[in-house]
C-alpha cells in the first residue's frame, strides 16, 4: 500500500517552520510521504542551512518544495502589511500550481494538507482540489485562548483599540 501523500506549509516566519518540521518528522515515522513547502526566500535559507550542516541526512522521507511569495522586492519582507497582502494574492495560484505539477511528475495524490493557521488562504486551495485539511497553531496555547477571546474581552470593556 502507497504511503498518504502530505503536504506541509508553514506560515514563512520565525518560529513557524520549525514546529511543523518536527510534526513532518513526526509523520514520517508513523509511515507518510511529506512535502514540505516553503516560500522561495524561506527554501533557499533552509537549503543553505543544510548544506553548512553537512547535507540532508536530516530530511530523510521529508521532501522539499518550494513556491513564490509574489513579494517582488526583498525590502518588502520587512514591512508584514506588504508582505502579507502580496502572499495571500499570489500563494494560493501557486499552490495549486505546485500541487498539480507534482502530480504530473508522478508523484502520489496529496491526501493531506497541514497548513500553519496563519496560512488560512491554503483552506480554500485544499478545498477546491478536493485535499483534506488539519490546521496548526505554532505559537503558545495561552496565545490562541487570548486571540479566541478577543471579541469577549472588547465586548466587557476590557480591551479596546488602544490595547
Amino acid at each position: 500500500m502507497a504511503k498518504a501523500h502530505v503536504l506541509v506549509l508553514p506560515f514563512p516566519a520565525q518560529g513557524h517552520a520549525t514546529p511543523l518540521m518536527e510534526l513532518s518528522h513526526r509523520l514520517v515515522d508513523h509511515g507518510f510521504e511529506i512535502t514540505f513547502v516553503n516560500t522561495e526566500a524561506h527554501h533557499a535559507l533552509a537549503v543553505s542551512a543544510l548544506q553548512a550542516a553537512g547535507g540532508t541526512s536530516a530530511l530523510a522521507g521529508i521532501h522539499l518544495a518550494s513556491i513564490s511569495d509574489g513579494v517582488e522586492d526583498d525590502n518588502n519582507r520587512n514591512y508584514i502589511s506588504k508582505f502579507v497582502d502580496a502572499y495571500t494574492r499570489n500563494m494560493p495560484g501557486n499552490l495549486e500550481r505546485l500541487v498539480a505539477g507534482m502530480e504530473a511528475a508522478g508523484r502520489p495524490k496529496v491526501k493531506w494538507l497541514i497548513s500553519d493557521v496563519f496560512a488560512w488562504w491554503s483552506f480554500d486551495v485544499a478545498k477546491r482540489l478536493g485535499i483534506r485539511v488539519a490546521s496548526v497553531w505554532p505559537a503558545s496555547a495561552a496565545c490562541l485562548a487570548i486571540n479566541l477571546n478577543i471579541p469577549k474581552l472588547t465586548e466587557e470593556g476590557l480591551l479596546n483599540n488602544k490595547g
